[in-house]
């Protein structure tokens, strides 16, 4: 687009210089960014124009992503409700045999999201996504066909591969299209879906246990049939609804297209952010202090996460009720715990802030740990289920859009949040082997401290009891170790920007051109990290 900005435009640090430096660089080319360059130059819309404009992209792209995810997350775990209906028992599921199918899905799961994500936009989202989602409907249909162990293990692998570019993907997909500070309410629907597959498992186990011996197959192998083929039908309509990218979305008018585009340029940025792919911003990320943080934190909600909601029906049946009645009493913490999501998730875009909601997050789970962990009556330990199940699912939007809030840069933040989801799922191939048959009905895993010749029983590949006590309870203390370091950073560094601003405007110089303030991205001197 041929057109002009000028550097007192690039935000606080060009503010109040001096007027020949300013008449010296005042006209400089605009980056085209996301498309612009096809469209009119941004409306000025007041806040209801706003507010109306993103009710109508979240009623074309939230349904369908939360339904994709509903899928996603009901196809993962639906193999805990599967164990209760003769899974375990028709394919000879010893020792631990059931911990390692669940822990080789987190293998490829982990290894691929990255290369999802890098390949995301040169496939198109519109068919990228939908295409995986029909891929993984077929193999989770397929697994109800299963007769022995390895083949029950090779279908999880690749059901593992093939889900493994959903999530990041759609986290990625949704920040090209909303503001830093509106994020988190938007996963907070999307990962809902997750919450209410929980919820749906229970209730769809429940009704498909009457099918058990219909045309010659037990009750699991319905669950994951008729769960596969619903999938198959979402991932085919979702053909026909997902868009691709703001700049191609013919659902909003050409005026409404250039105002998402410039309102995401300059969100992270007051220059804009970066869109073209150089090798560099791998580097970038791989060497950014913050991801690493931000994997400690996410391993500390995702291994609660995964622990609960593969293992609740047994946890619950292990409290004395029937295979009947332990289905049905999922379904109650996962309708409070999708509540919950959705009122942190509104009052952290609210105040613009994260980790409260984090670690709030990560007092549920501890309080909800340490009451099930203790020999205390059955209304209590069920009580800690809900106190888990909102802990790690309410929490977890707020993990996800915090570190998205903090990258900039299109694929620093795709590569980035690719190797945050991808590595810190790692901690769902432990939750894996956590809670064992033989430790039921408390599933306190041995009495010594835990060590690092732990970790191979922690993954499955031995029956040794670990020497642990409470493993979910030394993820929830690494969350708490990690989210007040990873503030207390970021306010460090916010605090050290504001300075250098401030010095630039009293002195009056231009320490930085736009270009390379766009170059610099989340370690430029204008940009503030989101606590």
């Amino acid at each position: 687009m041929a057109s002009t900005e000028r550097v007192a435009r690039s935000g606080s640090i060009e503010k109040n210089a001096a007027e020949s430096v300013e008449e010296e660089v005042s006209v400089k080319p605009v980056i085209a960014y996301g498309g612009e360059e096809t469209l009119p130059p941004p409306p000025e819309l007041n806040a209801e124009q706003q507010k109306a404009l993103y009710r109508k992209i979240d009623l074309r792209l939230m349904p369908i992503l939360t339904l994709m995810y509903l899928c996603s997350f009901l196809d993962r775990g639906n193999i805990g409700n599967a164990k209760l209906q003769g899974l375990t028992t028709q394919l000879n599921l010893t020792g631990n045999k059931y911990n390692i199918a669940l822990t080789m899905y987190f293998v490829p799961y982990c290894l691929f999201e990255c290369p999802a994500n890098m390949v995301l936009k040169k496939f198109r989202p519109s068919r990228w996504l939908p295409g995986i989602t029909l891929a993984w409907g077929v193999i989770m249909t397929l697994m109800g066909l299963v007769k022995t162990y390895p083949q029950l293990v090779g279908v999880r692998i690749l059901l593992g591969i093939a889900e493994a570019g959903l999530f990041p993907g759609v986290v990625y997909y949704l920040t090209l299209w909303y503001p830093r500070h509106m994020i988190q309410l938007r996963i907070g629907i999307f990962f809902g879906g997750a919450t209410l597959a929980g919820a749906f498992s229970g209730l769809l186990a429940f009704g498909i246990s009457f099918m058990a011996g219909t045309a010659g197959l037990l009750g699991w192998s319905w669950i994951f049939i008729i769960e596969g083929l619903l999938t198959v039908v979402v991932g085919a309509i979702s053909f026909f609804i997902l868009v691709d990218f703001p700049h191609t979305a013919s659902f909003l008018t050409p005026e409404e297209r250039a105002y998402v585009i410039h309102r995401k340029k300059y969100d992270n940025s007051s220059v804009g952010e970066e869109e073209h792919f150089e090798i560099r911003h791998i580097w970038e990320t791989i060497t950014d202090w913050q991801v690493y943080m931000h994997i400690l934190i996410y391993m500390s909600i995702i291994a609660p996460l995964y622990g609960i909601s593969l293992f609740l029906p047994s946890i619950i049946n292990g409290f004395g009720f029937t295979t009947a009645i332990s289905q049905l009493l999922t379904v109650p913490p996962y309708v409070f715990a999708t509540i919950t999501l959705l009122i942190w998730a509104v009052w952290s875009d609210r105040i613009k802030t994260r980790y409260p909601f984090v670690l709030a997050g990560l007092t549920f789970c501890l309080v909800g740990f340490v009451i099930n962990i203790c020999d205390v009556p059955i209304g209590a330990k069920y009580f800690g289920t809900f106190l888990i199940v909102a802990g790690s699912y309410a929490g977890f939007p707020g993990v996800v859009a915090w570190l998205g809030n903090n990258l900039a840069g299109h694929y620093k933040r795709g590569v980035g949040m690719a190797l945050h989801i991808g590595i810190g799922n790692f901690g769902g191939a432990i939750a894996s082997n956590i809670y064992r048959t033989q430790d039921a009905p408390r599933y306190i895993l041995g009495r010594k401290p835990y060590t690092l010749s732990s970790f191979p029983v922690l993954c499955g590949l031995t029956d040794r009891a670990p020497h642990t006590d409470g493993i979910e309870l030394m993820f929830v203390g690494i969350g708490f170790i990690a989210v007040p370091i990873t503030v207390l950073a970021y306010k460090r560094i916010n605090a050290h920007r504001e300075a250098l601003v401030r010095d630039a405007t009293e002195k009056g110089i231009t320490r930085f051109t736009p270009e390379e303030l766009r170059r610099m991205g989340d370690r430029a001197p204008d940009f503030r990290y989101t606590l």
